[in-house]
């Protein structure tokens, strides 16, 4: 079973990094097709995700897989909708839900772990910082998001590998490399423009 997840998590998040990053580059009508599928795979990915994360009792990280959610919701609006700005409601539901996930998940890891006393509540918290607001800002196409999701997948790629889950520290490196490679193409539209 953990195998399958690893798999299922894995396969679906770096899916997601190499459909927004392939996105950037495009100019046809594909490229809101390729947006929409990156935002999609991924919230198809996050069931995965935290029954990996909470069995290792990685709480910071689980609370903030399901809690970004809204914001993969809000990134989905804003593709779909293309010119329309997203309401307002929509855009403080997943800023609530982001406080509140991060409040909860460190909140209930201090309490389990006797405050912050370890290498991987550290890297959580990297991951913690790096998804959420990396999700928020590419959701608002704000091209910091990127550099946000370099920590994340960083800080996860450690975790997975000092908790013997080599599967998934592989895909988080492999996601890295798009997510700086959708950097640097995104850097360089925006100098065009």
């Amino acid at each position: 079973m953990d195998l399958l997840l690893q798999v299922w998590g894995g396969s679906f998040y770096l899916a997601n990094k190499i459909l927004l990053a392939v996105a950037l580059s495009r100019t046809d009508k594909n490229k809101r097709l390729f947006r929409l599928l990156g935002w999609w795979i991924y919230i198809l990915g996050v069931p995965a995700w935290v029954i990996v994360l909470a069995s290792k009792q990685n709480w910071i990280a689980a609370s903030i897989e399901a809690g970004g959610v809204p914001s993969m919701l809000l990134g989905l609006y804003s593709v779909y909708k293309q010119s329309q700005a997203a309401p307002k409601k929509l855009i403080r539901l997943a800023k609530s839900v982001t406080y509140a996930a991060i409040i909860f998940g460190i909140g209930y890891s201090i309490y389990t772990n006797g405050g912050i006393n370890s290498l991987t509540q550290l890297l959580e918290i990297g991951t913690v910082v790096g998804f959420l607001l990396g999700s928020y800002l590419l959701a608002l196409n704000q091209l910091t998001g990127w550099l946000f999701f370099a920590l994340m997948n960083g800080s996860m790629a450690t975790l997975m590998l000092i908790q013997d889950k080599p599967i998934l520290s592989i895909q988080q490196l492999c996601s890295l490399c798009f997510v700086v490679y959708g950097f640097i193409v995104a850097t360089k539209m925006k100098n065009r423009s």
